[in-house]
């Protein structure tokens, strides 16, 4: 049996992850990043509830840029951009907004299908 061609595994991956974004899509599931960005908004918001906010955010951060250290990325930044985060999602808290851009794709057209209690269609 011949080895396929580069082009057409690529067009096959490219078929399939299509085909599986779009399975995403109908049965609206989050992806990892949207679990991460709202994990983080509701870390963030619950330190707003400490008696020091302030120190409270500060050792979350402290948290997420250690582990950001670990993985490579310089500290410096990435202090700057969850302070610049933070500061986003907890403007937004006061306003009483959601710092997160509606997914209008998401609303389902039809009834999903299966029971989304099962973690698979049915």
């Amino acid at each position: 049996m011949t080895r396929k061609l580069k082009e057409q595994r690529n067009e096959e991956q490219r078929v399939r992850q299509e085909k599986l974004r779009d399975n995403k899509r109908e049965e609206c599931r989050a992806e990892r990043d949207h679990m991460a960005r709202a994990l983080l908004w509701v870390m963030i918001k619950e330190t707003l509830g400490e008696k020091d906010p302030r120190k409270a955010l500060d050792l979350l951060r402290n948290s997420v840029v250690e582990e950001l250290e670990k993985q490579g990325f310089h500290v410096k930044y990435a202090e700057d951009d969850f302070e610049a985060l933070a500061a986003r999602y907890i403007a937004c808290f006061h306003f009483g907004i959601t710092p997160f851009r509606p997914k209008p794709h998401l609303k389902p057209k039809k009834a999903p299908s299966g029971d989304p209690t099962s973690g698979s269609p049915s």
